[in-house]
């Protein structure tokens, strides 16, 4: 075992608990059992600890010297409701509920570096270390914040941290604009008349407007958004007819699905544009058209200057080049609500390969223990650039 100079970021003791997290995964909103380990880790490094933000968020707060500036670090505890199919000693012991994501990592990684800083206590300001609920689609950013985070923990700048399959365990990438983008979702129900399968001319036939409808929809990002301008429109889920029953045209069809963009322009035009399509097909063929668009986490888009303060400790930590052309992503992350506020970078660091093809949200995907390391070193490095001593 190595000793505490040997390892000062507790990295055997770390792994275990992510591991422990990783059996033992709960869903957003749910993770009493996460966050009473959180809180109990950061009260025993010395850590001054605000529970209950968002229902099952907490906020770690270790202020050292007299400096003025604050900054928020946000690490994201939930799982997804989904099946573990991978053998490993350390498996979920939930059914349908599996760290798909990697927030058992995240988790573990602020951890580490919360309670190396309350030992080492070498900067001068204050850092807030987030233990977010809820991110994978429940809304923890926007709970934490509609329960008053900004106004009890006042700062200047938030930084998010997420582990990328593809790049190394000891690489991170680091870039400013587009990170994440905009997660809308939306629905069309239209509504005919049904009628026997072998008359559809008595009837209003929804299933082939919505087949119309299904067709068109890819030519917004195809023919309407600008081609410079990243955009999805797909669908997602279909409800209609049966299949006991297939002499019967059904009365309707519901349709939903998601948008994504990377800017409020484009998100405007998806909304719009999927409605007109709905409604034009609607009346081509003589149906009725209900049309929904939720509109449910923004882009994340860094901020430069907080970018390149996370770029100074990313080289910092890795001692080797950051990747600085990393593509954006299409999924989305409700950190957006923070990074709203204030000025805010998230960043990527890698998880390795992507073992038998397991990416983010893979039923066989696991979090590598071996980044564990860097990711505590970058979180230490930028608290101590962004405030020193």
């Amino acid at each position: 075992m190595q000793s505490a100079n040997n390892d000062p970021f507790e990295i055997e003791a770390m792994t275990a608990l992510r591991r422990d997290l990783h059996a033992n995964p709960e869903l957003g909103f749910e993770e009493m059992r996460t966050s009473a380990i959180v809180a109990e880790k950061l009260t025993e490094a010395g850590i001054e600890i605000h529970r209950g933000l968002g229902k099952t968020g907490i906020v770690g707060t270790l202020r050292v010297g007299t400096g003025t500036r604050r900054i928020a670090l946000r690490a994201d505890m939930d799982a997804l409701a989904m099946p573990e199919l991978a053998e490993r000693d350390y498996r979920s012991n939930t059914p349908n509920t599996m760290h798909a994501c990697g927030h058992d990592g995240h988790t573990v990684m602020l951890l580490a570096a919360a309670r190396h800083l309350a030992k080492t206590r070498n900067f001068s300001g204050t850092v807030h270390f987030i233990f977010q609920p809820a991110e994978e689609g429940r809304g923890g950013a926007k709970a934490m914040l509609d329960d008053g985070l900004l106004r009890l923990f006042p700062v200047d700048a938030v930084y998010g941290l997420h582990n990328m399959p593809g790049l190394a365990t000891d690489e991170m990438a680091v870039v400013p604009g587009p990170q994440l983008a905009s997660s809308d979702s939306w629905t069309v129900t239209f509504r005919g008349i049904g009628t026997h399968g072998a008359k559809p001319h008595l009837g209003r036939d929804a299933i082939t407007a919505a087949g119309h409808f299904l067709a068109a929809i890819h030519t917004i990002v195809a023919r309407v958004v600008d081609p410079l301008q990243p955009a999805v429109v797909s669908a997602c889920a279909l409800e209609a007819g049966d299949f006991k029953a297939l002499n019967v045209i059904p009365d309707q069809v519901r349709i939903g699905g998601t948008a994504r963009a990377y800017t409020p322009e484009v998100r405007d035009q998806l909304e719009r544009e999927i409605g007109t399509i709905a409604k034009g097909i609607a009346a081509t063929f003589g149906v009725a058209a209900e049309y929904h668009f939720q509109r449910r986490i923004p882009p994340v888009v860094n901020n430069a200057d907080a970018t390149a303060r996370a770029l100074r400790a990313a080289q910092a930590a890795t001692g080797r080049p950051v990747v600085t052309d990393f593509p954006p992503s299409t999924a989305g992350d409700d950190f957006a609500f923070f990074s709203g506020e204030m000025p805010g970078a998230y960043v990527w660091l890698g998880n390795g390969p992507a073992v038998d093809g397991a990416l983010h949200h893979n039923s066989r995907y696991d979090f590598n223990d071996d980044a564990i390391l860097t990711g505590a070193r970058f979180w230490t490095a930028l608290v101590e650039q962004e405030l020193s001593a």
